[in-house]
């Protein structure tokens, strides 16, 4: 994969059969965070903002894919996915977004809004002791996007936000298939660690701007709104 993010479009690694990178007009916007991060509320935010300026946007998502995300979600349920199979099937999830949805877009001149990207899918695979090699060939045929804004938010204020929200913490946000600890709320504190440490390793590979999502929403969203605005205003 390329280290280093530049003006214009690129492959990180090998690209789709048919796909011209001088066609695709739009922009690619990421945003990256755990659960209780404010991620999903800065997508509305920035897609409202940015409609309201005439631009037309489309957003993506994980297990968004019409054609996995089903049953993605069915077997999450019943627990009984082993680690291979999980990253197989997010990256299947991945790729029909990434024909079907992100290209398309990028060609009609959108703004794709990423509501997480394939940093996620990576750094969840690596923690589980996936090779970082065969992580990375998986999601070869991703475009680097135009920004990548990650928002960073405490390990103790992830909790506090997830359990103001649902009541309870997420299985899998928690890391408790990997067996880190018995106790959800201790196996979460070290899964989230995990996380964010392997996203440290990543800030300096692909160019993220960390963004401090301990804040209100509003404070974030105007610092992200004047980041977004620069990628905008970059020469196509």
């Amino acid at each position: 994969m390329k280290t280093t993010l530049k003006t214009g479009k690129q492959h990180f690694g090998t690209p789709l059969p048919g796909v011209g990178l001088s066609d695709l007009k739009g922009k690619l916007i990421v945003l990256e965070g755990a659960d209780g991060s404010g991620r999903s509320t800065q997508i509305v935010m920035l897609k409202d903002w940015l409609e309201n300026l005439g631009y037309g946007t489309v957003n993506v998502g994980l297990k968004r894919s019409t054609l996995v995300a089903e049953e993605l979600e069915a077997a999450q349920q019943g627990n009984i996915l082993s680690h291979t199979t999980r990253s197989l099937f997010y990256a299947t999830d991945f790729a029909d977004q990434f024909e079907n949805n992100i290209i398309p877009a990028l060609r009609a001149g959108f703004v794709v809004l990423a509501d997480r990207y394939i940093y996620t899918l990576m750094a969840r695979d690596i923690v589980r002791g996936a090779d970082p090699a065969w992580v990375k060939s998986l999601y070869s045929i991703a475009l680097v996007p135009d920004a990548v804004f990650y928002l960073r938010v405490s390990p103790q204020t992830l909790v506090e936000r997830n359990f103001r929200k649902d009541d309870m913490l997420s299985y899998w946000e928690s890391g408790m298939d990997i067996g880190l600890s018995r106790d959800m709320f201790e196996s979460f504190m070290k899964y989230q660690r995990l996380i964010q440490a392997e996203f440290r390793r990543m800030e300096a590979t692909y160019g993220f701007t960390v963004i401090n999502g301990n804040r209100r929403p509003r404070a974030i969203h105007a610092e992200l709104r004047a980041k977004v605005q620069e990628v905008l205003t970059q020469p196509k």
